[in-house]
């Protein structure tokens, strides 16, 4: 499954909103239907069933059976540039601090991006003056990256990414709001202060989709950050990212998923001769209507921007 097409990403993503219309009792989660299973890769997990983790919670089907196969003879050259690559990233580390002491820069972070051999294109411009949502498909560790490459954004991150090598400081040194998963209790308070930061004038960054997703399909929009746009009468940027190969096609190299480490995806992305990633601005969402509203126009906007 290292490469997909998008017939099937549309397969899962259908299969996925089928999911969430078909009538079930509150312990109870369908499972996709077989003419979606069909069109899959084959050992594609399924999502586990809830008794098997917190209704509430983010979750992807997406874990190693997504990601390219490792080839069977070590690269020398790959290995070479691995070293490169993580020697001019830890310089990279020890000038950003300082500089995030300023302010966010993009041009550091689009530093960090070529450091990594992954090369950035922007369809659009900016995110909009004023307080802005920007809410984007999550596929890795490079979104974070990405979205500060574009302008300075406040991001909406779960608490570990904080504890992160050069991406934790380089998110805590740009504000970013950090949100404990393992429960609801802290919500209210993130919503809140999302909501005050975007009444300040801030681009508040946030993966709606609460996990990564191999980029084949994609995950539903959690409603509470749409929550927070609404209350402080702010517009949403819906934004999609794309990782490609050089030559074009798709990919999942980049991706982030299952179990594995950060050290696991940032080694795989080194090792590559290049990484695409385009991240393509849509048009801004008016805070309208509620948060379920919201956020399935948001959703709509980026699966549909392929």
């Amino acid at each position: 499954m290292s490469e997909r097409t998008a017939p099937l990403a549309d397969s899962l993503t259908t299969a996925l909103r089928l999911r969430r219309s078909t009538t079930r009792s509150p312990d109870q989660l369908p499972t996709l239907p077989p003419a979606a299973l069909r069109t899959l890769h084959p050992t594609h997990p399924g999502l586990p069933p809830v008794a098997d983790r917190p209704a509430w919670a983010p979750c992807s089907p997406c874990g190693p059976d997504c990601l390219p196969r490792a080839g069977r003879r070590a690269d020398p050259r790959a290995t070479l540039r691995v070293a490169r690559r993580l020697t001019t990233l830890v310089a990279l580390l020890l000038v950003a601090l300082p500089v995030l002491l300023v302010g966010p820069n993009p041009r550091l972070f689009r530093a960090v991006l070529r450091a990594a051999g992954v090369r950035l294109r922007i369809r659009g411009t900016t995110y909009g003056e004023g307080g802005v949502l920007v809410v984007a498909n999550h596929l890795s560790w490079i979104d974070v990256v990405v979205l500060g490459a574009v302008g300075p954004v406040r991001m909406i991150a779960k608490r570990e990414v904080a504890d992160w090598p050069l991406i934790g400081p380089m998110a805590r040194r740009t504000g970013a709001l950090f949100v404990d998963r393992g429960g609801l209790r802290g919500l209210p308070d993130i919503v809140a202060g999302t909501a005050t930061a975007l009444r300040g004038g801030a681009v508040v960054g946030v993966f709606p989709e609460g996990t990564t997703w191999c980029g084949s399909a994609s995950g539903p929009f959690r409603r509470a950050p749409f929550q927070a746009a609404l209350d402080a009468g702010c517009p949403v940027r819906p934004v999609r990212i794309d990782l490609a190969l050089p030559d074009g096609r798709p990919t999942t190299a980049g991706a982030f998923v299952g179990d594995e480490t950060l050290w696991d995806s940032l080694r795989r992305v080194l090792r590559l001769e290049r990484l695409d990633c385009t991240l393509t601005l849509l048009p801004l969402l008016p805070p309208e209507g509620d948060r379920r509203t919201l956020a399935a126009r948001a959703e709509r906007a980026v699966t549909a921007a392929r």
